[in-house]
């Protein structure tokens, strides 16, 4: 089984297309699709009870909500996946493998944004490139571990930012991580609000200052005052 979870705060709109995308693959996998809500105040909870998917609250922020589902979630695999995703159809013939994969420990999906073309490629070519030097996919990726890996590697650390990225490091230590050969789609949304130039520049300074030393608190608040 894979423990399926989800962080959500606020995500009324965009998680019952997961859900469904979900209930999709749940026919052929066994999935435990679990929202770690963070106190929303709009509909998350009820719309994602009314798609099938089990809720608990935690408190709220990335690290805390994923451990905390990653504790409840049923399964020996997890994945990991943002509230905004879509899965793509072959998604599910590419989990099926990996979790029949004795030698496989993690793997995340190739990433895709939704998004006008020439914004696309130039947002997926930048990641593409920086996972090729760095080895460091985005959480946008989604992320699926085995139960063991993810426990063996201390879970996402209490972070406030750059939890993602602290996690794979950690999970690399014990072996690679597998790119999927399909792409998890996520929503372009903030670019689209922020502008795609201004975002894409946060996201790069950002961790290249984490990769750096800079303190997570730090860069938080840097990013909340100007991202």
């Amino acid at each position: 089984m894979i423990g399926v979870v989800i962080p959500a705060w606020n995500e009324a709109q965009a998680l019952p297309t997961l859900l469904a995308d979900l209930r999709a693959l749940s026919s052929r996998l066994p999935l435990d699709i679990l929202v770690a809500d963070g106190g929303s105040d709009d509909d998350t909870r009820a719309r994602a009870l009314a798609a099938g998917a089990r809720v608990i609250t935690a408190p709220r922020g990335r690290a805390p909500q994923l451990n905390a589902g990653a504790t409840a979630a049923r399964g020996e695999w997890l994945l990991f996946l943002h509230a905004d995703s879509r899965l793509a159809p072959g998604c599910g013939d590419a989990l099926a493998a990996a979790v029949g994969d004795p030698g496989l420990r993690a793997a995340v999906f190739r990433f895709a944004i939704d998004l006008p073309a020439g914004q696309r490629q130039f947002i997926e070519w930048g990641q593409a490139l920086r996972q090729a030097l760095f080895r460091l996919p985005y959480g946008d990726q989604g992320l699926l571990v085995r139960r063991d890996a993810f426990e063996a590697a201390g879970g996402y650390p209490p972070i406030p930012l750059m939890e993602d990225v602290a996690v794979v490091r950690r999970l690399k230590r014990a072996g690679p991580i597998r790119t999927l050969p399909v792409a998890l789609t996520t929503s372009g949304r903030r670019y689209r609000d922020r502008g795609v130039l201004r975002v894409w520049l946060a996201h790069t300074l950002l961790i290249a200052l984490f990769t750096l030393g800079v303190s997570p608190r730090r860069l938080a608040a840097w990013r909340d005052a100007w991202a």
